[in-house]
């Protein structure tokens, strides 16, 4: 059999089964060797294998023979993902039967009744003698629950509402989440300090501990206004405030919490600690930024190349997102930043390079991510309230809960004074209550708060219990109230109104209008760093990321892409498009398709007939000529009485002043086939300027008008301002002064040869001539030099 292989094996390529297995042996003895530690693979005991091999005889000899299970139970081995798998199904059952009930979600938010869930799920284990297991743990709310929720809203961000209420969202995001940890830690710590003569526990803490829990409270929770400001369809204004302070504080309470977690064990902090805070603050938000953007780019470079595999284009968004969270979490950077900096930066080369399948996989795939995520967390959130060990001290969380209230209201009033000074779109009282109920707390607090040590701060479970109490009224009390009154006090809700082209052009135009404003007034606005930015964009890094032709496209065209498809997609799933055939069959179905007979012919359509280039002038200088005339007609009036200013320098009459210089050039250039001169008018400047040189004394600029003339115009008649012609009016004044002008007649001679004595004479007569038709004095000449000597 050897034989027999190795002759029908290719000459120089083929090999015996001895030498295959040879090595294959090798290989076995390599991998053996890299996978045992280094000090077994040097000097392996001996002893100790001679015991194992004395053991299997032994246990060869006692073993006897068994009937062959048929149904084995083996939970251990797969308990881990059989609960995860539980847990998810739990949540999805819940959210679910939670939309099936009619009037429930109108009632309650879902964020409660998952929480209530929790509680019941966490008391019947806890009723049944078993442990509840520490679902809502640190590790795995921080690393497998929050990021889904976070690449959610920025992969979906409205970059243009962001963006124009920066501002307003940093003030609110850094200035009100210090103003926050510090009024409640500061206060908290001298509500400690209270009836020194009875001393107890509340006076063992230090104002370092206070300060921390506040900077754990303080902080907006972005899971939290997502579940009750989606289901209260807030306006777009008070969301993205809202919204974009719970993402953008992370870095201000990853600072504040590293800080004082860092000192309140020496105890003090000075003011270099406090200077390198501010370092520490520009690093980790600067720094989470520009790892997301970079990670950004990464996705938006790679998927250029994806056109051929359209089937890993969601898993290089998914992957680069979440590496990006990873790294900035490894330097102790803002994971949340990165995250909303990486989707924000992908999002518009990404869905430029892949195809609507990837897109819509993408999206739904998000949105199914985050929301089972965001169910999860409220579940574990109640069953960890029945688990945790909880002490309860009422002063200590009747204080907190006040002084979230109270700091949270003076804060984004106080805030509110400022920014309204600098903004063109005033905040009213309405949505600075709104900005100030819908601070809610979340289940990031309670996750920091469990990272805190026992050993190091006594207190962690009286933290907790007011922690979890916070954030039972934040959800519960403001969450269930907060749609009532917003329907009680009437506040703008979202207009789901769609997109249109008309829409996207007045936009751009608006922004280019905008920004040519700001060039010409020399004040650098947003609009102009946009533009500059756009610019860029489009110049450099657009020809970088996105393949093909769709990286010259404009911004409108592809606007009216999008928009196009999305008709397409909402005409087929509405059933409008059932019977459409499918514009691009793929392969398969065009290999299936079985020969049809021939549609029949069109008729053929007439062509147009060829025009001559001679009749193409022809008709563009008729309609050049035409066109024209628009611009000059007189300015409408919606008055019945329309009352003539003698005394008004308007622009109306600087264009009539204009057309009569045009006119007049026209006339002298005719004048020799003519040989008119106009008189000039007694009001004309030439005649007033010769007044003014002859007797200033004497000379009045203007009659003084007892009455002022009024015209009356009848609606019903034809003669309305609108039918005023400029061009008729201009040729009547020409009549009129033709009328009073002086007419020059050559004098009568013979029609043959002209004489000597004649030509001189000719000579005069055109200068009698061009001094008459003199039209007066040139632009540049001065205002005050007088036309006559």
């Amino acid at each position: 059999m050897p034989s027999r292989t190795g002759s029908h094996s290719p000459t120089g390529t083929g090999k015996s089964l001895p030498e295959r297995g040879l090595l294959l042996l090798m290989v076995l003895v390599l991998l053996e060797g890299s996978v045992l530690p280094l000090g077994a693979a040097s000097s392996p005991d001996i002893s100790h294998q001679k015991n194992v091999d004395n053991h299997k005889v032994e246990d060869e000899k006692n073993y006897t023979k068994k009937a062959f299970p048929v149904l084995d139970l083996d939970y251990h081995h797969i308990q881990t993902p059989f609960e995860i798998s539980l847990w998810v199904l739990l949540a999805s059952v819940m959210k679910l039967g939670f939309h099936m009930i009619p009037r429930l979600p109108g009632i309650v938010p879902e964020s409660c009744l998952l929480i209530t869930v929790g509680l019941l799920v966490g008391g019947l284990i806890k009723l049944a003698g078993e442990k509840v297991p520490p679902v809502l743990d640190s590790q795995l709310f921080f690393l497998c629950l929050l990021p889904p929720i976070i690449l959610d809203a920025g992969y979906f961000l409205p970059i243009r509402p962001f963006m124009e209420n920066l501002g307003t969202i940093l003030m609110f995001a850094v200035v009100g989440t210090l103003w926050n940890a510090f009024f409640i830690g500061g206060l908290l710590y001298a509500v400690c300090q209270i009836q020194p003569a009875n001393p107890s526990e509340l006076h063992q803490l230090e104002i370092l501990p206070c300060l921390l829990f506040g900077s754990i409270i303080s902080a907006v929770d972005p899971v939290a206004v997502l579940a009750v400001f989606e289901e209260i369809h807030i306006n777009e204004l008070l969301h993205i405030l809202v919204f974009g302070e719970s993402l953008l504080n992370d870095a201000v309470t990853v600072v504040l919490y590293h800080l004082f977690e860092e000192y309140s064990a020496a105890g003090t902090v000075t003011v270099l600690d406090g200077f390198l805070g501010i370092i520490s603050f520009l690093v980790v938000s600067l720094g989470g930024i520009l790892v997301g953007a970079i990670y950004g780019i990464l996705t938006a470079f790679t998927s250029r190349f994806t056109s051929h595999t359209r089937v890993i284009e969601p898993l290089f968004v998914f992957v680069y997102s979440y590496m990006a969270y990873l790294s900035a979490e490894m330097f102790h950077l803002s994971g949340i930043m990165a995250l909303i900096a990486c989707g924000a930066v992908m999002r518009p080369y990404v869905e430029a390079n892949i195809s609507h399948k990837s897109h819509t996989t993408i999206k739904y795939f998000l949105k199914m991510w985050s929301s089972v995520s965001e169910t999860l967390i409220f579940i574990f959130l109640g069953v960890a309230t029945v688990d945790g060990p909880h002490h309860w001290n009422w002063t200590f969380v009747t204080v907190t809960v006040i002084l979230c209230l109270v700091s949270r209201i003076i804060g984004v009033v106080g805030l509110t004074c400022v920014i309204n000074k600098f903004r063109i779109v005033k905040l009213t009282t309405k949505d600075q209550f709104i900005v100030a109920y819908g601070g809610m707390r979340g289940a990031i607090a309670f996750s920091l708060g469990f990272l805190l040590k026992k050993e190091q701060f006594p207190m962690r479970e009286m933290f907790l219990t007011a922690i979890i109490t916070v954030i039972f009224f934040t959800v519960f009390v403001q969450g269930m109230t907060i749609k009532p009154l917003v329907e009680l006090l009437a506040v703008k809700k979202k207009q789901e109104a769609k997109r249109s082209i008309n829409e996207e052009i007045h936009t751009q135009f608006l922004d280019h209008l905008l920004t040519g404003i700001e060039d010409i007034c020399g004040h650098y606005g947003h609009h102009h760093w946009k533009d500059k930015l756009n610019r860029f964009n489009k110049k450099y890094v657009k020809k970088c990321l996105i393949a093909g032709e769709r990286s010259k496209e404009p911004q409108l065209i592809a606007f009216y892409h999008k928009m196009e498809m999305k008709q397409a997609i909402d005409l087929v799933e509405s059933g409008g498009g059932v019977n459409l055939p499918s514009a691009v069959p793929s392969t398969v179905s065009m290999q299936n398709i079985q020969p049809k007979k021939p549609p029949p012919a069109k008729p053929v359509e007439k062509a147009l007939p060829k025009m001559t280039k001679g009749r193409e002038e022809e008709i563009r200088q008729i309609l050049r000529s035409n066109l024209q005339k628009t611009r000059q007609r007189l300015r409408s009036y919606n008055r019945h009485t329309l009352v003539a200013d003698p005394y008004e320098d308007g622009f109306s009459e600087l264009l009539i002043k204009k057309q009569k210089m045009i006119e007049l050039e026209k006339k002298i250039q005719h004048m020799n086939n003519y040989l008119t001169v106009p008189a000039a008018p007694p009001d004309s400047p030439t005649m007033c300027r010769a007044r003014l040189a002859s007797d200033p004394q004497a000379y009045s600029s203007k009659p003084a008008a007892e009455r002022v003339p009024t015209i009356q115009v009848d609606l019903a008649s034809p003669q309305s301002p609108d039918s005023v012609n400029l061009m008729d009016e201009f040729r009547r004044a020409d009549q009129q002064e033709e009328d009073q002008g002086l007419m020059m007649k050559p004098p009568s001679g013979q029609s043959g040869p002209n004489r000597p004595g004649e030509e001189d004479r000719g000579r005069e007569q055109q200068k009698l001539t061009r001094c008459l038709s003199d039209p007066g004095p040139s632009a540049d000449e001065e205002e005050d030099e007088p036309f006559l000597p």
